[in-house]
């Protein structure tokens, strides 16, 4: 049986990726692979819209959500985090961790924090050094309107504007000099179609003006002051993951090939599809503000996720994510992030038909196949 996979991270990874990563391996401090890490560098500025330079850090996203609030943040330094999922709440860990001094503005899972609620905080909170949000929130499928909350940010306050872009670039709109972002992160697994072990860190004039500034800093590997330094010169402080950056030269070619507003377009398109396939089997979905990366969705009542789970994955070799917290064995999540086509959103909702009548779920069979070919065919 083949397996498939649909979850928000890792995703597939396409023929000609896996290739590329199985040459032989070359060091990372002669000609060529300098000559790689240079065309990666500029297609990544492609990739988050950027003049500014993006880092890349031999690690996953959390290693640079956690390197860029240990690099610009000092002990006491107030900082708004915004914990609207399990990712959020991850900000707001890390900057206990740095700072000590956190305000964290809890919204209810499935929701997108609302821009006069972040007004209300910036006007309760002026001394705050920096905003935390989440453009796609991974465990609720939950999508936030980061232009308008940066540009209320920029406009009220001095505060930096940390975005984690983990499951956004590459399946979202993002536009970060004209957002007037300071800080996003993304990891390689997600939308750039790559195994797990990179994180890319857009940073910003003001936002490299005080890493730079920055002494005495207990940091070490995770430093984007050295990065930064190392990246003037097209090179990386230490020993990258060779293997993953010549990989990512090929994932960032077929990014520019097919064009990013395009993919921005077939994101919309796949969660689109996917969502009115589950809505016409009768399946509930969960977010309010749905996320272009992920749907996640009700398990039906009475449905018990180990059961359903077997049915998908043993049986039908489809592999979805479960849900977190609170929400484990309640929804599950359906990915569409990264090297997904239409095809394979009929796909995924034929076999969640396949395992929904292996548990005896009430419906029509095809109803959910043939939402999803009229979804894509206009009609």
């Amino acid at each position: 049986m083949k397996k498939r996979l649909f979850t928000p991270g890792p995703t597939p990874v396409p023929e000609n990726v896996m290739l590329r990563m199985a040459a032989p391996i070359i060091h990372h401090r002669n000609p060529e692979f300098m000559e790689i890490l240079t065309r990666v560098h500029d297609d990544l500025k492609y990739l988050f819209r950027t003049t500014q330079p993006v880092v890349v850090l031999s690690c996953s996203g959390t290693g640079g959500m956690e390197a860029s609030i240990s690099s610009i943040f000092k002990q006491g330094d107030k900082v708004i985090t915004i914990n609207a999922g399990k990712f959020g709440e991850r900000w707001g860990e890390l900057v206990r961790t740095f700072t000590g001094n956190c305000i964290e503005e809890k919204v209810t899972w499935g929701s997108a924090i609302q821009p006069e609620r972040l007004l209300e905080l910036l006007k309760e909170h002026p001394d705050a050094k920096g905003i935390c949000l989440t453009h796609s929130e991974t465990s609720t499928g939950t999508a936030a309107d980061i232009q308008t909350l940066s540009g209320l940010i920029r406009e009220h306050s001095e505060a930096l504007v940390l975005v984690d872009g983990i499951t956004a670039v590459g399946a979202h709109e993002f536009h970060f000099d004209d957002w007037g972002v300071d800080i996003c992160i993304t990891g390689s697994q997600k939308g750039l179609m790559m195994p797990p072990g990179l994180a890319l860190v857009a940073i910003s004039e003001r936002a490299q003006d005080i890493i730079n500034g920055q002494n005495g800093k207990t940091q070490y590997y995770l430093s984007l002051k050295k990065a930064l330094k190392a990246h003037a010169g097209d090179d990386t402080p230490f020993t990258p993951a060779v293997s993953l950056v010549i990989g990512l030269d090929e994932a960032l070619q077929m990014i520019k090939a097919e064009g990013i507003e395009n993919i921005w377009k077939r994101h919309e398109s796949l969660a689109n599809a996917c969502r009115q396939g589950c809505n016409a089997l009768g399946m509930k979905l969960f977010s309010n503000s749905p996320s272009f990366a992920v749907t996640p969705v009700w398990l039906p009542e009475g449905v018990k996720w180990s059961a359903f789970n077997k049915a998908l994955k043993i049986n039908n070799g489809i592999t979805v994510a479960a849900g977190q917290d609170d929400y484990k064995d309640r929804i599950f999540r359906i990915a569409h992030l990264g090297y997904y086509d239409e095809l394979d959103m009929l796909t995924v909702i034929g076999g969640l038909e396949r395992a929904l009548k292996e548990i005896n779920f009430d419906f029509e069979i095809g109803v959910g196949v043939s939402a999803v070919q009229k979804a894509f065919l206009g009609n």
